[in-house]
Parts: C-alpha cells; structure tokens; sequence
C-alpha cells in the first residue's frame, strides 16, 4: 500500500495533537489528545485491512521518509516498508494498543448556538497574530474573534470580525490556542454552550472537536 500525499498531511496534523495513533481496519482514522480536550477524525483515500497501533507517530513518519516512495505492507505485528527498484527495507513494529491514547467512541455534537465559516486566511491570520502577540487565548464575542491573554487586563490584543449571525443573547466562548491544531483550510465552525465546538474542514474529510475553556458563558 501506498499513503497518498493528502493522508501523510493528515498524519502529520495529528501527530501535533498526539504522538499515539490506533488505525483500525476502513479509511477512517481517529486520534485524541492526551488531555482529551481534541478529538479530530478524517477519512482517508486508502482502506487498511487491519487494526494497529503507533506509538511514536512523528518516528513512524520519518521511518516514512527514509525512502521516496515507500511501500507498505502490514503483517500481523509489524509493517515493512519498501521502494520499488530499491534493496532498501525497513521493519517496523507496532505498539501495544493498551498503551496507546485513542477515541473510543464517537462524539456527537450537541445543538449549537453559533455558526461562523472560517476562512483559510482567518485563520492563519488570527493564529500568526497570537504568536505575534504571545496571546494563549482565543475569545469568540458578539460577531469577533479575539486573541488576548485574559489572565492579563492589559495584555495586548488582536481582533477580527466574522460573518456571525446577530444575537440578542451575550455570549462568550473561550478556545486555548493551542488547542487549534488544525490542518491548513476553510472551515465551518459550530459552537455550542455546553462548551464543545466542531470545526469541519471544507475541502478535506477530517473534522475536530474542541472543548471550550471553563470560563465561556452564554447568558440565554
């Protein structure tokens, strides 16, 4: 088997939410953050025949890289990995799946009270800025999305509005930046007051459930 170039972008992406990956048998795959606040599922071009797990998904992805066009094939207990016209292979083992962190179901996504698209430039727009500004944090607030520190009453702040549906209702709904580990793209974003969002990318199968902060507040 060979991975196409759009599912080694996605195990890439996860690899920044996860180290641990479980693959199970179809072309879906999973991953969840240790702290369980990210879970973001894809589907993917290629149907794997077999469950398996990784440990190390960033060593597994450079075993990847050894060569230029790898090959997989996936025996009971490891992959081995070859080129075509090359005498060149590698084994790799996989892990445990006992001790590997992985969704054990899916999440359904309760009623939400605000939709918005998120373009791609948005989005890259409003993460660069946090990182310009060091802001840890992300508020979405009356048709804005902010980057601040909201521990800090004079830390500096970066704001851009949204196409947001006017509301009678105040609301704020805090995001950890860090949490945005998303794959490049336009997105359609779901927010809800039971402090859970959904961000589903529009031109790529993969989605991603992200727990909103403590502090966020829909005053309905």
């Amino acid at each position: 088997m060979k991975l196409s170039s759009q599912t080694i972008n996605v195990l890439k992406n996860f690899s920044t939410i996860n180290q641990n990956l479980v693959i199970k048998e179809g072309s879906d795959i999973a991953t969840m953050s240790a702290m369980k606040n990210i879970v973001s599922k894809a589907k993917v071009e290629e149907v794997f025949e077999k469950e398996f797990a990784i440990y190390d998904l960033n060593e597994f992805l450079s075993a990847l890289s050894l060569f230029g066009t790898p090959d997989l094939d996936f025996q009971d207990d490891y992959v081995v990995i070859t080129e075509e016209g090359s005498p060149k292979s590698l084994k790799y083992w996989y892990s445990d799946p006992s001790v590997v962190t992985s969704p054990t179901k899916d999440i359904t996504m309760p009623s939400t009270e605000i939709t918005f698209n998120f373009s791609s430039d948005s989005l890259a727009e409003i993460t660069r800025a946090a990182s310009v500004i060091g802001a840890p944090d992300m508020v979405l607030e009356n048709g804005k999305l902010r980057v601040t520190d909201k521990k800090n009453t004079t830390a500096n702040d970066y704001a851009t509005e949204l196409d947001v549906p006017d509301s009678d209702i105040d609301y704020k709904f805090w995001f950890k930046v860090e949490n945005l580990k998303l794959l490049p793209g336009s997105y359609s974003v779901e927010v809800s007051s039971k402090n859970i969002s959904k961000f589903t990318n529009s031109n790529v199968e993969i989605e991603y459930f992200i727990a909103l902060e403590p502090e966020s507040s829909y005053a309905a």
